[in-house]
């Protein structure tokens, strides 16, 4: 881990849309970690602190099953920066009325693709993050990019439901 920081909001850009404050009992995380195999490890224990300490882990049944999607879909983020891009890489957590934001922003150029899951042993992550995540996207960043997906975070109709 090298640096911690509260600052900046996702999706700058209009393109994306208006992202307000985190209202109470919610909250922005942003941690950036250097190219190392342990790092996906240490993203991932990241992932489960900050939802434990926002109160998302233990949510009417439904934050075992938060926390462990966004668990995997951050670990297969984290891989695939330390893969192909060989850069440092930050992971940045927003939970804000009812969705769970996790960004994984790298120095690489190279947009992510939906392979069939096949058989392979690789290229599977962003499968996974098409079957699992509410919605997902990826944008340039300056010379990298940044890869999100985000989650429903609570039982309501619909909420954590893919939008078609």
């Amino acid at each position: 881990m090298l640096q911690l920081s509260g600052g900046g909001r996702p999706d700058p850009d209009p393109r994306y849309g208006a992202y307000p404050q985190p209202p109470i009992r919610a909250g922005h995380s942003s941690v950036e970690y250097d190219p190392r195999p342990s790092a996906v490890r240490e993203a991932r224990a990241e992932v489960r602190r900050q939802l434990e300490g926002w109160g998302l882990a233990d949510r009417d049944g439904i934050g075992e099953d938060l926390v462990a999607t966004a668990e995997l879909l951050v670990s297969e983020l984290a891989t695939n920066a330390l893969v192909h891009a060989a850069s440092r890489f930050r992971l940045t957590l927003s939970a804000a009325h009812g969705v769970l934001r996790c960004e994984i922003s790298d120095g690489g150029r190279r947009v992510p693709q939906v392979l069939d899951a096949g058989t392979s042993e690789s290229g599977r992550g962003m499968f996974l993050v098409e079957a699992l995540a509410r919605r997902w996207g990826c944008h340039q960043d300056g010379p990298g990019k940044t890869v999100w997906f985000e989650l429903g975070t609570c039982a309501c109709d619909g909420c954590g439901r893919r939008q078609s």
